[in-house]
């Protein structure tokens, strides 16, 4: 058995992503100490590595969850995948080696921008993600989103963020208000109509990841200053029943 401590050591993966990937179901430890510390068994590493193979293969968190909690999930399967990333992002840093040991021999006139290419990469994450990417959320993004123009998508982010602007403008009440409740139900729907449908257990898991730290706190916290997210998951966590 590892500590948490020793498997965010071990992996590189932060105590406070372990923490969250543990509230939403994703990993749970094989048990817990009668402290409530969390303990990690080889399954739960092998769960894990997975759980990283799909993040870099650029998964939404929810996708992976409905990925390995499938009873036909092919581990082989995904560790192949894996070797075969692995393999693509070894053949590209070698290339990158290659031209800068040959720039400095020969001098900037002789550059070659092809060890930038990374189309392998990108070929490869795409069949990837057609594999794998089977979860009804998935596939009716996929449906919504196929008609869009780049111009439409960003509209539809900027109307998304717009919503949590509006939180940051409530953090001043009392998530339980019925203002503040309305926007939760707000943010429900929006994501029902634009992206996939989104029920109370999608929402909550949602809540979580936008206080998790990282890039959507961030920008969250951006729309509608410091604490926006963090408020706006209470908020969530209230409306689902969750508090």
């Amino acid at each position: 058995m590892m500590t948490v401590n020793e498997v965010s050591k071990l992996t590189g993966v932060s105590i406070r992503t372990l923490q969250y990937y543990d509230n939403i179901g994703l990993l749970k430890p094989a048990e817990y100490t009668e402290s409530g510390y969390r303990l990690y068994d080889d399954a739960a590493l092998e769960r894990l590595q997975q759980i990283l193979l799909f993040r870099e293969l650029e998964f939404p968190l929810k996708d992976i969850k409905d990925i390995v909690t499938r009873s036909d999930f092919d581990k082989n399967k995904a560790l192949e995948q894996q070797i075969g990333l692995l393999e693509l992002r070894k053949e590209h840093i070698d290339n990158l080696i290659s031209m800068c040991r040959d720039l400095k021999k020969r001098g900037v006139k002789n550059m070659d921008f092809s060890a930038f290419d990374t189309s392998k990469l990108d070929e490869y994450s795409k069949r990837a993600k057609e594999q794998w990417g089977a979860t009804p959320e998935y596939k009716e993004y996929e449906e919504k989103s196929k008609g869009r123009s780049k111009e439409d998508e960003k509209g539809v982010m900027a109307d998304f963020m717009k919503v949590f602007e509006e939180f940051g403008v409530m953090k001043v009440k009392d998530p339980k208000s019925a203002e503040v409740q309305g926007q939760v139900k707000k943010l429900q729907t929006f994501i029902s109509d634009h992206f996939y449908k989104c029920s109370d257990e999608v929402l909550f898991g949602l809540g979580q990841m936008y206080a998790a730290g990282g890039e959507f706190t961030e920008n969250i916290d951006k729309m509608g200053g410091e604490g926006t997210a963090e408020f706006t998951a209470r908020a969530i966590s209230i409306y689902c029943g969750k508090e």
